[in-house]
């Protein structure tokens, strides 16, 4: 696993200035599952903000094959189907894993990373 401080906190630094929040792995996710979303930033309530999250993982773990789009519901909510297994990672590791997948999905917005 390549995992780069650097990156990540010129990342974090990013994110703080253009979301005006605490810049920590669960805010990522959560905004990245309100963007794949789709329908704007809403109030919502703890099971939803939950699922949101999933969705923030099942959308940074895409490009690495862990995850494909399956469809959308009738609520318009999205919805992914598990390709392969993640590696078993705990702690520190799993942590600096899925900072490595921010970095790798922030990347296409801002390229300076």
């Amino acid at each position: 696993m390549i995992y780069d401080d650097n990156k990540w906190n010129k990342l974090s630094s990013w994110f703080t200035d253009k979301f005006k929040m605490e810049a920590d792995v669960d805010a990522m996710l959560f905004m990245i599952g309100v963007q794949e979303l789709g329908k704007g930033f809403n109030e919502f309530d703890k099971t939803q903000k939950l699922d949101l999250m999933h969705i923030g993982i099942c959308a940074v773990l895409l490009n690495d094959g862990y995850y494909s789009f399956s469809h959308r519901d009738d609520d318009g909510w999205p919805h992914y189907k598990e390709e392969k297994k993640l590696p078993f990672v705990k702690g520190q590791e799993q942590k600096d894993f899925i900072k490595e997948k921010l970095v790798n999905y922030f990347y296409e917005f801002i390229k300076e990373l």
